[in-house]
Formats: structure tokens, C-alpha cells, sequence
């Protein structure tokens, strides 16, 4: 019977650590900065960080994923009057907090190793554009030039090569440039 038990218990252990089907996705949760607001509460994968349909900004931004203490994420703001801020890891601020400061942008990458296991995709809820398209693994979504505000944020942590449907046809990035005039 020990015998038996002991076959078991090494096939079990055999089968859960080799089978893709029994992996686990890391939780991801991310919490917005809101004008007027402060710090509003901490969503999980595909939730609204921020707000929609009050014509409030997202100032900042506060992203979680760690791997035994461990960043595996990484993510700039592009931010009114800043522009492009330095790359923040899990848990970091991005954007500003009580300087009246709009986001515009936003960029979400995974480290490696974890970028070959998994894709992060994420829109921004934009003034006058309502939800852009997705942008995937560092990709820049929201504007830049045009003094929008990011309202809201949406991020997806999902499997490797799996999609999110992203039906709204719209792209998730809008860059305005102004050229200088021609002497």
C-alpha cells in the first residue's frame, strides 16, 4: 500500500509541475490617482482604474505584479508638461500626485523571463475619445501632444499568444506634432 501511495503521490507531483494547464496566472492589480479623488481603490486584470464619464484626469498610476518579491513589470507615464517619465517598476508611482498634473500616456512592459511566458495589453480611456485600442507589451497608449487626459486605464495580463478583443477599431495611440516653420 506504501508502495501504491508512493507512485501516486510522484505521478501527481509528475503531471501538476510539467502540465501548462495547471500554471497559474499572476495577479496583477493597479490602482489610479484621480483628480479630486486621490487614490481610489485597487482594481484586478481587465478592471477601470480611474473614471469614466466625469471629466476627471488620471494623474497617476500604481502597478503590482511581483514573483516572490520580485518586479515583473515595468511602465512609464507621459505626463502634461513632463512628457516621457523614467520606467517604474512594480509598485511605483508613474505620473504625479498632487501637482494638478494630467497623464496622457501610458507604456507596460514585462520583464524578462516573464515576457516570454506572458503579453500585457491595456487601453486608455481618453477626453473627447472615450476607450482607444489596445496596446500591447510596451506599446504607448493614450496621446501625446494634443493635451488630452487619460481618464481611466484597463490592463490585461493574459498567456502568452492568447488575444483580447479589441472591437472598437480605434488605435491605441494618438501623437499630434507640430513642426517648426519653415525660414
Amino acid at each position: 500500500m506504501k508502495k501504491f501511495f508512493a507512485t501516486f503521490l510522484l505521478t501527481a507531483i509528475l503531471i501538476f509541475s510539467t502540465a501548462d494547464c495547471f500554471a497559474f496566472l499572476p495577479k496583477i492589480n493597479y490602482q489610479a490617482y484621480v483628480q479630486n479623488e486621490g487614490w481610489l481603490k485597487s482594481v484586478e486584470n481587465g478592471g477601470v482604474a480611474g473614471t469614466t464619464g466625469r471629466a476627471l484626469r488620471l494623474e497617476a498610476i500604481l502597478i503590482n505584479l511581483n514573483d516572490l518579491g520580485k518586479s515583473m513589470i515595468q511602465y512609464s507615464a507621459h505626463v502634461q508638461n513632463i512628457g516621457w517619465q523614467k520606467w517604474q517598476n512594480s509598485g511605483g508611482v508613474a505620473g504625479t500626485v498632487e501637482k494638478n498634473l494630467r497623464m496622457e500616456a501610458i507604456k507596460i512592459k514585462l520583464v524578462k523571463p516573464y515576457d516570454e511566458k506572458y503579453d500585457i495589453y491595456y487601453r486608455a480611456h481618453v477626453q473627447k475619445g472615450g476607450w482607444l485600442g489596445l496596446a500591447k507589451n510596451g506599446e504607448p497608449a493614450g496621446t501625446a501632444g494634443a493635451s488630452v487626459r487619460m481618464e481611466a486605464l484597463q490592463i490585461f495580463l493574459v498567456p502568452k499568444g492568447s488575444k483580447v478583443e479589441n472591437n472598437n477599431g480605434k488605435r491605441p495611440f494618438y501623437q499630434k506634432t507640430v513642426s517648426a516653420p519653415k525660414v
